[in-house]
């Protein structure tokens, strides 16, 4: 079954995005990042191959042909789908193909707007049996939720 992580009251959905592509992938995981239109596709792309002074984090958009070689794959759509390891969903919405992912995480930033949309996510997951693992990036609390 699909693990499924929030984290809340993100100040910069593009940099905790970065920092979760970089614990993942020195893990050898493989990632989807399902963002909401071409112009974050954009510039979370230039955010990855910038994101350190010594370092970056290779990615490609979804529809570029070398994409199968990707860790990191930029998807707006869901239709190009290469791999099933670990989707980070940057929409306002739960996508309709998460349960293929073995690890499904949801950013939530501080927007009221994205909060009420990031509750109607959770309540679906949990509704469906999902155990849920909620951070609060500011006070650094943890929960479990079954």
């Amino acid at each position: 079954m699909t693990r499924v992580e929030f984290y809340f009251n993100v100040a910069d959905k593009l940099a905790k995005s970065a920092a979760l592509c970089e614990k993942a992938v020195n893990k050898g995981r493989q990632l989807t990042l399902l963002t909401q239109d071409e112009q974050m596709n954009t510039a979370l792309q230039q955010y990855l191959w910038q994101h350190s002074a010594t370092s970056f984090l290779a990615n490609a958009k979804a529809t570029e042909a070398h994409s199968a070689f990707s860790a990191i794959v930029l998807d707006c759509s869901g239709e190009n789908l290469q791999q099933d390891d670990v989707l980070i969903n940057l929409q306002g919405q739960q996508p309709p193909f998460f349960s293929r992912f073995r690890h499904l995480v949801e950013i939530v930033c501080k927007d009221e707007e994205d909060r009420l949309s990031a509750r109607q996510r959770f309540k679906f997951y949990k509704d469906r049996g999902y155990a849920i693992k909620a951070t609060d990036e500011i006070t650094g609390e943890v929960k479990d939720w079954k």
